[in-house]
């Protein structure tokens, strides 16, 4: 395994920054498709569940080819792939045109993912964990800046302007490979890195890994449901301000990229099943608060710390996963960051069946009681749980 690179890391960052871009400015614009389409919130929720699918549930496919040998050309092209797909869809003329881009760039944030995580973990020495959270908090960042930007880009330059948004994807592309004998991971390193980790896989590995990808499908579900319904509630309920919407979303999102980082080395102190283990239950007692009580500059406040305590864990669930398949990171990584969270947001799915039976308000206000069904789940949950090394 290579030291720590802090250079490459943070270019791999950038990558995941970009590709996630594209995968959380879906939702905010989605109430922008319902007007110009005429969808119900039933076909929106359609267009949410193959976007999961695609760029979520099949993750563990590449992971499992990258487990086998290196495939650093999916970095650039997964980004392009995201960037090209999503950056057409609002010049689409119908439902299935629409559809077909959203696999299209489903596909691309599949792909780069798991060879993220496979590259970055290379890349990491010992300090794993730092390593892992510099690159996962560009894609958390990228999920907070995704609906910001979206809504600028249309609110000022029209709708048709959206494909504008491929150009970070085209330069990163460019950057890439200007870089690419520093990415690109001779064969030898992949056997390699199998040493670093210990051979076979812990007791009980396969209940806590399945009770560990539940957990994270309610986290998902959780953080789809927010980002995609407060712009439904306020631009297509309220009838508000499409921008306002997307900054309760950017406060969110941004604070789960800060909780990230804050949250590596608590979780490397307290243990990750402890800190997993409060982060559901204070989000059980702040996600209500959050939806059902808190107005103006309290709620921004509230939607930041909720996603400072609900996305904290991003990391901390991903090195659990490859703790229990030591062997396996690629799947470990598509598993966590694929299979789980592409799961959880098909979930989403059921919160549209809510909204077009019950209203828009009754199916944002059901996301505060999900963190409850993770907290019972931690309870659980199998870990075997290490001794943190405080020698740092």
């Amino acid at each position: 395994m290579k030291s720590f690179n802090l250079k490459v890391l943070l270019l791999l960052s950038l990558g995941h920054l970009i590709t996630d871009i594209y995968q959380s400015a879906l939702p905010a614009i989605l109430p922008f498709l319902k007007e110009k389409l005429d969808l119900t919130y039933t076909m929106t929720g359609v267009i949410l569940m193959a976007a999961s699918f695609t760029s979520s549930l099949i993750q563990p496919l590449f992971g499992f080819l990258t487990d086998k040998q290196e495939k650093p050309i999916l970095l650039p092209f997964g980004c392009l792939c995201a960037g090209i797909g999503f950056s057409f869809i609002t010049l689409a003329p119908n439902y299935i045109l629409v559809l077909a881009l959203v696999v299209i760039s489903g596909l691309g944030i599949a792909s780069y993912h798991p060879e993220g995580y496979k590259t970055a973990h290379f890349f990491t020495g010992e300090r794993r964990v730092t390593g892992m959270a510099i690159f996962s908090v560009g894609g958390n960042a990228g999920f907070a800046l995704g609906p910001i930007i979206t809504v600028y880009t249309i609110q000022y330059f029209g709708l048709s302007s959206l494909p504008l948004m491929a150009v970070p994807a085209l330069l990163f592309a460019v950057l890439l490979f200007w870089n690419w004998e520093k990415i690109a991971l001779p064969a030898g390193n992949h056997e390699q890195s199998g040493k670093t980790v210990p051979a076979g896989t812990p007791q009980g590995a396969s209940w806590g890994l399945l009770i560990l990808i539940a957990i994270v499908m309610v986290r998902s579900w959780i953080q789809f449901g927010l980002i995609s319904y407060i712009p439904f509630y306020y631009i297509n309920y309220l009838k508000g301000d499409p921008l306002y919407a997307g900054k309760l979303v950017f406060a969110f999102l941004i604070g789960g990229a800060v909780g990230t980082l804050a949250g590596a080395p608590l979780a490397d102190r307290w243990g990750h099943k402890r800190y997993l283990f409060w982060s559901m239950l204070l989000s059980s007692i702040l996600l209500p608060f959050t939806l059902m009580a808190a107005k103006g500059a309290i709620l921004f406040v509230a939607l930041g710390l909720v996603g400072m305590i609900v996305i904290s864990t991003f990391s901390v669930t991903i090195v659990m996963a490859q703790r229990l398949l030591p062997s396996n990171l690629g799947m470990a990584s598509g598993l966590m960051v694929g299979f789980a969270i592409g799961a959880g947001g098909i979930c989403v799915t059921f919160l549209g069946v809510l909204a077009d039976n019950f209203g828009v308000p009754f199916a944002l206000k059901s996301i505060a009681f999900l963190p409850l069904i993770g907290l019972i789940l931690c309870l659980v949950l199998k870990y075997p749980e290490y001794l943190p090394d405080r020698s740092r």
